[in-house]
């Protein structure tokens, strides 16, 4: 059994460490390219799509208080293996390629400041950060606080520089409209990582009352503070110019604080990747210990550890791989292919829970979700309509990767079972 030992506020810090992470720090710069000064309000629209996804998680994660979670979630629904294993398929998937693009990012800075080999340099913090995974939750739940404290300080900076500044552009400008919905898609995975709050559960304290709580405040938490950034970043810095930094928020602090300013942030974009990279192993390892422990993945991923309690065969297979997927090396391209997969995945989780109020509508449920017509939930329909429609703000090439993604899923299914 794995150790109870996550309450509110590490919760809560979770959801905040993973989802203020790599995106906001490397990714602004793209999307500001797509969206102009509208950037805000592509993360608005992100916002929203997360928050009723997010409460259909919310409400499952009280029905089924268990690590890997959507696993969990689509095949109590539709008592369908495969489906239920592709679901927890695209979940590992991309949280192992986005665990070695973060690294990469995280090699990146650091080779600016100590010009160190960018290959090796990943290599080394995947392993070290899964080793601290392997020591204990309560360990990574330490680190994980102070990781984030350092990100906040960051993202506060490039407010307080830009917020005297507003009202000098106009922030409706962009290059077009589907440019801010495309910018939406592509900085969702800015987003990601309030559904991983619910891998946790068998390591949280009253989880049914823990988890809803912690879900929605991560949201609401990092939505102000990614769209004061936003505002922000646009008075320190032409969108044109923005769009071509390799370092955004780095090179925006620099124009009012100079070469001073663009290496503070660059240190703090360490703390940022290196933060989401942990948070990654984490939840990603609980996926595959989930999984194994329901004979989805063989039983030896399900293996605990008696003295940390913790899933090392499942942190081991993570790191392992991860370590494979350094090679790629594009973390815009694998932003796209990750966010495709969430939102296929929270296409599910939403349908889940629609499934889930007719078929099982005598299931404990000590939260539910609000605004309902009848037994039909209004915000999860909305939250499945939304991410499918995003789906189709990806380019071809995306579309067809993840397309191979599923077909290589029945693959390995048929071939496992």
């Amino acid at each position: 059994m794995l150790n109870r030992s996550i309450g509110l506020f590490e919760a809560v810090t979770y959801g905040i460490g993973i989802i203020l992470g790599a995106g906001i720090y490397v990714l602004i710069g793209p999307a500001v390219g797509l969206a102009g000064n509208s950037i805000w309000l592509s993360f608005i629209i992100g916002a929203i799509i997360s928050a009723f996804t997010g409460l259909s998680y919310a409400e499952l994660s009280t029905m089924f208080p268990k690590a890997a979670a959507e696993y969990i979630y689509v095949k109590r629904a539709f008592k369908n293996e495969l489906l239920a294993f592709l679901t927890g398929w695209l979940i590992v998937f991309s949280g192992i390629v986005s665990m070695s693009a973060v690294a990469l990012g995280f090699a990146s800075y650091f080779k600016a400041i100590f010009a160190a080999p960018i290959i090796l340099t990943a290599l080394i913090l995947i392993v070290l950060l899964s080793v601290l995974n392997f020591f204990g939750i309560e360990n990574s739940s330490r680190v994980n606080i102070l990781f984030t404290a350092i990100e906040i300080g960051g993202l506060l900076l490039v407010v307080f520089l830009g917020i005297g500044k507003i009202g000098t552009v106009n922030y409706f400008e962009a290059p077009n409209i589907s440019g801010v919905f495309a910018a939406a898609a592509l900085m969702f995975f800015a987003y990601l990582g309030f559904e991983d709050i619910v891998n946790i559960a068998e390591e949280t304290t009253k989880p049914e009352k823990t988890l809803p709580r912690a879900l929605i405040l991560s949201i609401i938490i990092t939505t102000i503070f990614y769209v004061l950034v936003a505002l922000a970043v646009v008075n320190l810095a032409n969108w044109q110019t923005l769009q071509t930094s390799d370092a955004p928020l780095s090179y925006a602090v620099s124009t009012v604080l100079g070469p001073n300013g663009f290496s503070i942030m660059s240190y703090i974009a360490l703390f940022a990747t290196a933060n989401t990279v942990l948070i990654t192993s984490i939840v990603g390892s609980r996926m595959i210990y989930g999984m194994a422990k329901d004979k989805a993945l063989p039983t030896i991923l399900s293996k605990i550890h008696n003295k940390t309690k913790t899933p090392w065969t499942a942190i081991l297979a993570m790191m392992m791989f991860s370590i494979v997927f350094i090679f790629l090396g594009d973390i815009e391209l694998v932003a796209n292919i990750t966010s495709l997969g969430v939102f296929i995945t929270f296409a599910l989780v939403n349908l889940s829970l629609i499934w889930l109020r007719y078929k099982k509508p005598d299931l404990k449920r000590p939260f539910k979700v609000p605004l309902n017509f009848g037994k039909f939930p209004i915000i999860s329909f909305l939250g499945l309509m939304s991410c499918l429609i995003m789906v189709t703000q990806f380019d071809f090439f995306v579309i067809i990767f993840g397309a191979l993604l599923l077909v290589a899923g029945v693959i390995l299914y048929k071939l496992y079972k």
